[in-house]
C-alpha cells in the first residue's frame, strides 16, 4: 500500500508535538503509528500472520544472542524511538547497546526514548513498499544506527545498511547474515 494513502498531515503551519503524538500512541493503544521528521503521522497496518511469525523468529534468535551476551537490550516492534531528526520509528526489531541505553533517564525509557538502535530489523510485508522500506533504513542509518537488515522475502533478498553509507544486498532462497563488530558473533542463517 502507497504510504500516501496510509499518512496523516498536521494543518498548515501546524506540528503533531512530542507529548500530542505520545498521548495519541497511548490513547490508541490498538493501532501502529509512526511519525516522520515532517511530523506526519503514518499508520501501520498490521502485518499477516507469516510475517508475523518470521519476525517472531529472527527476534528469538536476536533474544538468545543478548540473553548469552548481556550486551544491551533488545526490542519488539511495538516500541517507538525518537530519532534525532524527530521522527518517531518502530523497527521489526531492535537493540540497543547497553552503554547508550543506561545513559537515558527513566522519564526518557516510559516513552519513545530518544535514542536510535545501534542495529535494526524491517521485514517487508505484503503491505509495505520496498521504496519506502528503503527510505526508512537509509534514515535510521543517517540517524545513528550502525547495521540495519531489511529483509524482502518476496524478492528474495536482504538488504545489509551499514554506518559507513554502504548497502550489501544478499541474494537466494536463503542467506546467511552477521551481526558483524555490531552484535559480535551474532549469526543466522534466514530462509526467504
Amino acid at each position: 500500500m502507497d504510504q500516501q494513502l496510509r499518512t496523516l498531515h498536521p494543518p498548515h503551519d501546524y506540528r503533531f508535538d512530542d507529548d500530542f503524538f505520545f498521548a495519541l500512541c497511548q490513547a490508541n493503544e490498538t493501532l501502529r503509528l509512526e511519525r516522520d521528521a515532517s511530523g506526519n503521522i503514518i499508520f501501520m497496518p498490521p502485518t499477516g500472520s507469516e510475517t508475523g511469525r518470521y519476525n517472531a523468529n529472527i527476534s528469538g534468535e536476536l533474544w538468545n544472542w543478548n540473553r548469552r551476551t548481556e550486551l544491551g537490550y533488545i526490542f519488539d516492534s511495538s516500541t517507538g524511538f525518537m530519532l534525532p531528526n524527530s521522527a518517531v520509528r518502530s523497527p521489526d526489531a531492535s537493540w540497543v547497546a547497553k552503554e547508550r541505553w543506561d545513559t537515558l533517564t527513566i522519564d526518557d525509557r516510559q516513552g519513545f526514548a530518544p535514542i536510535c538502535p545501534n542495529f535494526v530489523i524491517e521485514v517487508r510485508s505484503k503491505t509495505d513498499s520496498l521504496k519506502d522500506l528503503k527510505e526508512k533504513m537509509k534514515e535510521y542509518r543517517d540517524n545513528g544506527t550502525r547495521l540495519g537488515w531489511l529483509i524482502d522475502r518476496a524478492g528474495q533478498q536482504v538488504f545489509i545498511y551499514r554506518e559507513n553509507g554502504s548497502i550489501e544486498i544478499k541474494q537466494g532462497s536463503s542467506v546467511l547474515l552477521s551481526g558483524e563488530d555490531v552484535l559480535p558473533d551474532f549469526s543466522i542463517s534466514l530462509p526467504l
